[in-house]
């Protein structure tokens, strides 16, 4: 009987959730690094999430009217509180978007959720934000202003763009519906459309929590990851892409366009719980594109692969009036956090691919998801796995 329990037990810690897609981990793929208890960005305490996806129609593209392969994902540093966060964030290529950032570079500050969604998505989300924001009575004061952070990665290929199909519902959806705890991966939110170093890709998150001294400290990452060329995807220091070159990755049914292969974009979010100021969490930021070179990102012309950090220690940094104190860790004492985000961030792009699932979209095109027994075939080829 003891045995019986004690087999159960296992098989349940080495499977998903009911009903959860698996991650990475789940399939075998050995990362670097501990990660926290649900190896996501919510691991950094009071961080929340949310998503709102939008999936309907088949067939060719009419626009306005879909296909329609889109979302947001809402990312909030302190939950449902107005309490701005220490930030900063670092741009690897700028073909891409990301609202508000001139604000944060002057002010230090995080004053916003972080809006996630595709190109032609950020003026509406942006103005959503405002508007939750008076509806959630977000700030107290008669006079205020603020700069919404939006992000954005290009899903044209499987959704009806030009459609406009992200509305300010969609927008509050995301917000109100931000949770702390286990976040699901793949089509899903912003990244419901997005697509990955020749595959299916999505949203994926990932986490760390390291000891520095006589303190533990968690790093989350959270991507919307839609880059890169196939001949490029690298895991586990494995060329596999390459590997996997015949493999079915997308399915063109439009004439050709002038995009090239490895274009796309990234957005990466970065939190940690470390007590780091703004030029230290530019240093974060700046670390992310190690990790998107490990996975086979270039950082192509194409390509808008922009990254923004924040700290949700020193709660009382923020101040309008009065003088404050706040901690800060030494500059000597931040290698630590510098390995959990690229570890972090590796992994994160990976379960958005492990996650994702083929899809079809506008005229038929198709993404097709990331073959999870040959990947597992090729690591163990080259003795990455047993």
């Amino acid at each position: 009987m003891i045995r019986l329990i004690f087999i159960a037990l296992f098989l349940s810690l080495q499977t998903p959730t009911f009903g959860q897609k698996p991650r990475a981990r789940d399939i075998g793929i050995p990362f670097d690094g501990k990660p926290g208890k649900y190896n996501a960005i919510t691991d950094v305490k009071g961080v929340e999430v949310g998503y709102s996806t939008i999936i309907s129609g088949q067939g060719k593209n009419i626009r306005g009217k879909g296909p329609v392969r889109t979302g947001v994902t809402a990312i909030l540093p302190r939950g449902k509180s107005n309490n701005p966060v220490y930030a900063n964030w670092y741009a690897l290529n700028g073909n891409g978007e990301m609202t508000g950032t001139t604000w944060i570079t002057e002010s230090g500050f995080l004053e916003t959720p972080i809006m996630l969604t595709n190109t032609n998505s950020v003026g509406v989300v942006r103005d959503a934000v405002l508007k939750w924001f008076v509806q959630t009575n977000w700030y107290k004061e008669d006079f205020w202003y603020t700069y919404p952070v939006v992000a954005e990665t290009y899903d044209g290929f499987l959704n009806d763009i030009y459609g406009f199909h992200v509305k300010e519902t969609h927008a509050f959806e995301a917000l109100n519906k931000a949770k702390s705890g286990f976040l699901e991966e793949g089509n899903i939110g912003g990244g419901t459309g997005m697509m990955c170093l020749g595959f299916k890709g999505g949203t994926g998150t990932s986490s760390r929590v390291v000891a520095i001294k006589d303190s533990t400290y968690t790093v989350g990452a959270l991507v919307q990851s839609n880059f890169g060329a196939k001949h490029n995807l690298t895991i586990a220091g494995v060329a596999v892409g390459k590997e996997l070159k015949d493999t079915l990755n997308y399915q063109f049914n439009a004439p050709p366009s002038y995009r090239q292969e490895g274009d796309g974009s990234i957005i990466v979010v970065v939190a940690t719980d470390a007590p780091l100021l703004p030029h230290q969490l530019k240093r974060i930021a700046a670390r992310v594109p190690i990790a998107v070179g490990k996975v086979g990102g270039r950082g192509e012309n194409g390509s808008g692969d922009i990254f923004i950090a924040f700290s949700t220690a020193n709660l009382t940094a923020f101040q309008r009036k009065d003088f404050t104190e706040v901690d800060q860790l030494p500059n000597d004492l931040i290698n630590p956090l510098f390995e959990a985000t690229v570890q972090a961030v590796e992994e994160a792009i990976i379960n958005a691919m492990v996650a994702a699932e083929t899809m079809e979209g506008i005229n038929e095109n198709k993404a097709y998801a990331l073959p999870h027994k040959a990947v597992i075939n090729v690591l163990k080829k080259y003795n990455r796995l047993k």
